[in-house]
Formats: C-alpha cells, structure tokens, sequence
C-alpha cells in the first residue's frame, strides 16, 4: 500500500532526476518513474521500493541519454 511519505519520497525523486538528466523534459522524467514506481505495486515490503525506483528510472534515464 502507497503511503503519504512514499509518494512525497517519488516526488523527490523525480526532482532529483530532472536536475540530473536536464536534457530529458521533466515530463518523460515523471512518466518513467511513473512506471518504475508501478513495477513495484503489489509488493508488502514498502520501506525500500523510493530508493528502488528512482534507481531503476536513474538507469533508464541513463540508457536513454547515452544512446
């Protein structure tokens, strides 16, 4: 279950991202980690999938950028 912290925490995220990935527009930032974060619905153990997710959408950020 999604909570209020997990959902501010993907938030975050996505700000990190963007600044990292300034050539991507925020807008495909927000849809990949969108997608990240779906990957782990589902799941109980919620402590770890923000970390999880922003870096599964760091990754494909990078493939992205790098090809």
């Amino acid at each position: 279950m999604k909570t209020d912290e997990e959902e501010r925490l993907i938030a975050h995220a996505v700000t990190r991202l963007s600044a990292k990935y300034p050539s991507v527009p925020a807008e495909d930032v927000a849809r990949i980690v969108a997608s990240a974060h779906v990957h782990f619905d589902g799941h109980r153990v919620r402590d770890f999938v923000p970390l999880l997710v922003e870096r599964m959408a760091g990754e494909k950020l990078s493939s992205l950028v790098d090809s």
